[in-house]
């Protein structure tokens, strides 16, 4: 199957992405989070603020604050029993989750941490969310060296710390197989989003680098590129640093063959559970096509001005961005799955769930120009139904005017509804049911097969402010991708504009479920 192919039918027929007889092997299945053996550790403690209300000032962050910040972003929050019946044979199911969702609760990102902070040996670590500790890998200062597999576009030497958010393909492929390479994508943008909203509270800046040198950061990690790779690079910083968007002049062209020189290899002895992993060939095809050999293949991204526009405008009520503590709005996010509640939505909370969601996406990046104003690569739909005081259809949510731009008037959840390749949210019961819409062709010609897990990446990262908007006032939401795009295309007029639905999320008011849950943390 070519790669063209194989992202075709991973949008458009997913029926064809993965064989028809794939069978899951659930006795077989790999843990959720990767332990590594003989190595350092560095626990951290168990005391967490519970409450994190307003942005913190800047200040050079201590050992205990990097653990308050990783478990806020990743760690394990709340572990969830279920019983599950087969041929007469119950088995209780145990899974843990964490602040970010990740589709089908496998979360088959890994989280890496470069650190320089008192309290701890310089170098490049590993967050162990199991054990709520790091673990370090390599010992060291690589400021030059992460410098330059970044094309010296940002001042490492300033920043305290650098997140690495890479992807472990067996994690998700056991279950789904090639259809886990759509969810990865996703799943690594929540998980930024998640990790772009902690730091807002920790006072930390930070940007996010799609492009990079992919072997060099596996090689200075220990990364193989068989079994797992990095998708981000986030640098975090306290102090004045400088974010460039083009590749420096002063050093030219860096190769990552020749920067791996540079450092001798490591390997580390890891865990994943499963005595038999199978080999998944398409999306080691996709890694490999993705990778960036050189500083000279990174590129910025021109959006061009929607003209999807042309529909009456209906103008939102002005909103304010919401203020609220994240802590106790993570704790409270609930997937509604057959819980939801049809209420009525009115316009304010429509208004705030919309500009908070599009004014949070913000952030800095090394894909947009250093100084010019830039529209956004991943847009906002919704399907309305029982709004107040507006007619129940299809529009698009201009976040410059702060208006919704109507496509087509009508009630279409049974539409939407026929289209679920499984039925486990009834959209009779919800009053917003949004996509998040993006490229057709994922940006292809600049950033070639990269390009559409960056994509994938930023809606997730936009359906998790979405996620967390929708928490704060009191709604709960299920992001989906069992969903028909084309019926969504075509409920937008979307072909026309060259876009397409990316995921799917309803939205709404909610009953709450009779279940035991607890937290884990103190």
């Amino acid at each position: 199957m070519s790669l063209e192919t194989f992202l075709h039918n991973l949008h458009f027929d997913v029926e064809k992405a993965s064989p028809p007889d794939w069978e899951v092997d659930w006795a077989d299945a790999p843990l959720t989070y990767k332990l590594y053996r003989d190595l350092p550790m560095f626990p951290f403690s168990l005391e967490v603020p519970l409450t994190l209300e307003e942005c913190k000032p800047p200040s050079r962050p201590d050992f205990s604050k990097i653990g308050h910040f990783l478990w806020y972003v990743f760690g394990l929050t709340q572990v969830s029993q279920s019983l599950n019946s087969i041929e007469q044979k119950a088995d209780l199911m145990q899974s843990f989750r964490r602040f970010a969702p990740s589709g089908g609760g496998l979360y088959p990102n890994e989280l890496y941490i470069y650190l320089k902070v008192e309290d701890l040996p310089v170098g490049v670590y590993h967050y162990d969310v199991s054990h709520h500790r790091l673990v370090l890998l390599r010992e060291g200062n690589f400021d030059s060296y992460l410098a330059l597999a970044l094309g010296s576009r940002c001042d490492i030497s300033t920043c305290f710390g650098t997140v690495f958010v890479s992807t472990m393909f067996w994690k998700n492929f056991y279950k789904y197989n090639n259809f886990s390479y759509r969810l990865q994508g996703l799943d690594a943008g929540v998980l930024i989003g998640q990790l772009l909203e902690v730091a807002k509270r920790f006072g930390f800046a930070s940007g996010v680098y799609f492009q990079f040198l992919d072997q060099a950061i596996n090689h200075l990690i220990g990364l193989s590129e068989k079994e797992e790779s990095p998708y981000a690079v986030i640098p975090l910083s306290v102090e004045p640093t400088s974010w460039f968007t083009h590749v420096s002049e002063i050093d030219g062209p860096v190769s990552a063959a020749e920067l791996c020189r540079e450092l001798p290899p490591i390997k580390c002895n890891h865990y994943v559970r499963s005595l038999r992993v199978k080999e998944y060939p398409m999306l080691i095809k996709m890694n490999e096509a993705s990778m960036m050999e050189s500083t000279q293949s990174f590129r910025q991204i021109i959006v061009k001005e929607s003209t999807n526009c042309e529909g009456p405008e209906v103008g939102l009520p002005p909103a304010k961005r919401l203020s609220y503590d994240l802590a106790a709005v993570c704790r409270k996010r609930f997937s509604p799955e057959m819980d939801f509640a049809l209420g009525k939505v009115s316009q304010p909370q429509l208004a705030t769930l919309m500009h908070e969601a599009t004014a949070s996406f913000s952030y800095r990046n090394d894909l947009d120009g250093a100084h010019n104003k830039h529209e956004p690569r991943v847009s906002l739909y919704g399907c309305l139904y029982n709004v107040e005081g507006i007619l129940d259809g299809a529009y698009l949510y201009d976040s410059t005017a702060h208006a919704l731009r109507q496509v087509q008037l009508g009630d279409h959840r049974i539409e939407l509804q026929y289209g679920m390749s499984i039925d486990n949210v009834n959209l009779q019961q919800v009053p917003l049911c949004l996509h998040v819409a993006g490229d057709r062709d994922h940006f292809k010609s600049a950033l070639g097969y990269r390009g559409y897990r960056i994509q994938q990446m930023e809606a997730g990262m936009l359906v998790q402010r979405l996620l967390l908007a929708a928490s704060a006032l009191g709604m709960g939401g299920h992001p989906l991708l069992g969903f028909d795009v084309n019926v969504c295309d075509e409920i937008y007029k979307m072909d026309p504009q060259g876009k397409t639905s990316l995921i799917q999320i309803p939205i709404g008011p909610y009953r709450q479920r009779p279940w035991l849950k607890g937290g884990l943390h103190s």
